[in-house]
This record gives C-alpha cells, sequence and structure tokens, in this order.
C-alpha cells in the first residue's frame, strides 16, 4: 500500500482540509499524519476524514506537535533523555498521538526513541565530510570512525535501557488501541537504537505483536554510504520484525528525502525484504515540487504495479 506523508506540505498549510486536498491532487489516498502538525489544523484534518476524503495509514509521533514547541521538533522529547520531565513529557505526547491514530483508524505509530549524548559536529559531520571529500578509505576516516564507535559503544547501554523501558510501558496502552508501535530506523549513528540494538530491542519484543520495525530507506542508505552497514545485508537481517517503510532516495552521500529515481537507491533489491501488503510512506522533503512528484508516482506504478495500490 503506497502512502504520502504530510511532512511534505504541512509547513506550508495553516489550514488542515487545504493540506489533505493538496496530497490528493497528488495521486495519493492514503495519508500518514507527521509530526510538526499543530493543534489548530487538526479540525481540518478530521472534516476531510470524516466526509472519506482520504484513508490514514499511520501516524508518526509527536501528533500533534507539543503546543511549546514552535518549530517541526519530533525529537524535541526523548525517552532517552537524562531529564526525568522530558522522558515524562514524551510519554504524555506519545498517548495522546496514540489516541489520534485511533480517531483516524491508523494501523501504526511511528516512534523515534532518542539518542545517546554525542555531539553530531564531532562525529556524525566530519565522517560525512570525509565521504563527501571521496577519503573514506583514507587512514583518517578509518580512525574517526573507530573512535566514533567505541566511544558510541561506552555510552549506549543506559539509553538503549531507557529506550526499552519506555516501549515496555507503552506496548499495554498500544494493544488496547490496536496500533503498533513501529519503531524507526534513525539516519544518526548516536540516535538509539543502532542496528545491532534493533536487533536487540525487537528480539526482547518477539513475544509481542504490537511492536515492530519501521525501516527508513533514506535513514539507512546515509549509513550505509558512511561504511556504517551494508542495506541489503540489514534489511535480510530485519524483515521478519518489518512493519512498512518510508520511501525516499539519497544523492550521494547525504542529501536524503529527495524523490524516487532521483537518487542512489536500488528499489527493486530494496523492496524483496518487504511484504507486498505493507504501507510504504513517501517522505518527502518539502522543497520537492508537484510535477516531480507525480511524474515518479508515474514510474513507480510501471515498475511495481503490484506496490502500487493508493
Amino acid at each position: 500500500m503506497l502512502a504520502f506523508s504530510t511532512c511534505w506540505n504541512n509547513s506550508r498549510h495553516s489550514d488542515g482540509e487545504a493540506m489533505i486536498e493538496e496530497i490528493l491532487g497528488l495521486g495519493f489516498s492514503n495519508i500518514e499524519l507527521s509530526h510538526g502538525m499543530t493543534v489548530a489544523k487538526i479540525p481540518g484534518i478530521r472534516k476531510a476524514f470524516q466526509a472519506g476524503a482520504f484513508t490514514c495509514s499511520g501516524v508518526h509521533n509527536y501528533f500533534p506537535s507539543p503546543v511549546e514547541v514552535m518549530i517541526d521538533a519530533p525529537d524535541a522529547y526523548e525517552y532517552t533523555s537524562h531529564r526525568p520531565f522530558d522522558r515524562k513529557r514524551a510519554m504524555e505526547m506519545t498517548l495522546k498521538s496514540l489516541e489520534l491514530a485511533v480517531e483516524f483508524k491508523a494501523e501504526y505509530l511511528v516512534l523515534h526513541m532518542g539518542s545517546a549524548p554525542m555531539n553530531t559536529a564531532k562525529f556524525t559531520k566530519p565522517l560525512t565530510q570525509l565521504v563527501a571529500d571521496g577519503r573514506q578509505r583514507e587512514p583518517v576516516y578509518v580512525k574517526q570512525k573507530i573512535e566514533f564507535i567505541k566511544k558510541r559503544e561506552k555510552l549506549a547501554p543506559l539509553y538503549y535501557h531507557r529506550a526499552i523501558e519506555a516501549l515496555e510501558e507503552l506496548a499495554p496502552h498500544a494493544e488496547k488501541y490496536g496500533v503498533k508501535l513501529a519503531v524507526e530506523s534513525r539516519s544518526r549513528f548516536e540516535d538509539i537504537p543502532n542496528e545491532r540494538e534493533m536487533v536487540r530491542l525487537q528480539d526482547h519484543f518477539k513475544d509481542n505483536s504490537w511492536i515492530g520495525y519501521w525501516h527508513d530507506f533514506g535513514h539507512v542508505q546515509l549509513k550505509h554510504n558512511l561504511g556504517l552497514l551494508d542495506h541489503y545485508e540489514w534489511l535480510e537481517t530485519i524483515s521478519k520484525y518489518t512493519i512498512g517503510g518510508h520511501v525516499h532516495d539519497v544523492q550521494w552521500p547525504a542529501r536524503d528525502h529527495r524523490i524516487p529515481f532521483s537518487g542512489t537507491l536500488d528499489y527493486e533489491a530494496i523492496l524483496k525484504y518487504f511484504p507486498e501488503v505493507c504501507p510504504l510512506v513517501w517522505e518527502l522533503s518539502p522543497t520537492r515540487e508537484s510535477t516531480e512528484i507525480r511524474n515518479s508516482l508515474e514510474i513507480w506504478k510501471s515498475r511495481f504495479p503490484e506496490r502500487s495500490q493508493l
């Protein structure tokens, strides 16, 4: 099932109904209600939904955005935070998102679990720049990557434990509401969980059908480009837990949320790891134009007719 995320045009609209109408005009009828949404847009979204204008594939935490956060910041409150207030607020907002997911008949709620407290400017960004400069085979790159991994390995256990605790608290609510918790793959190595931790996390909840994995095509490709994993080996490892995915492309080495077929991703190789009936949500940058999205959708439908249910 194809769907489209409101992250593309949310910032351009003050009225939720108009935002939905613009997405419908692209050719999508399944929509993921994403983070960064103001409370003021909910009535318009509700009006369009009640009129049968669209179906909601899922919701991305936090929906709506916390009223005190004035920008689109899905990581404003982390389950892994050292601040108890932040962890409490993250839980409150997630429960609100679950309630709205039920109202819109969503099947899943996408979650960011948090991060280990590392300075991105010292780790992910310098590695990315070395790759962009074509220096990924030089000793300086290998040295920095190993230093990065060691630092994270030392810090991560506490924050991974907090993520597990949060999911254990949320799982009964997910079951009550009938909405799956989809733990998303993230783009930064300092985020929780990384791939090794994701396998442990999914194994921890293997007997709980309300928790699974959400594959972000671009996020994982960014790590692939940094030499931190192999995209296809990772999919083979995690596919049994996969609920769905965010579809977008990557222009080498680190520009993601591009239009499908405009970057380096091999969709045929990736899609074979996904069940034929699962949500594939186009999650695109607000800078992408309507015309190029429509053109890309036509290419998708011609190449993957069995994965083009709208």
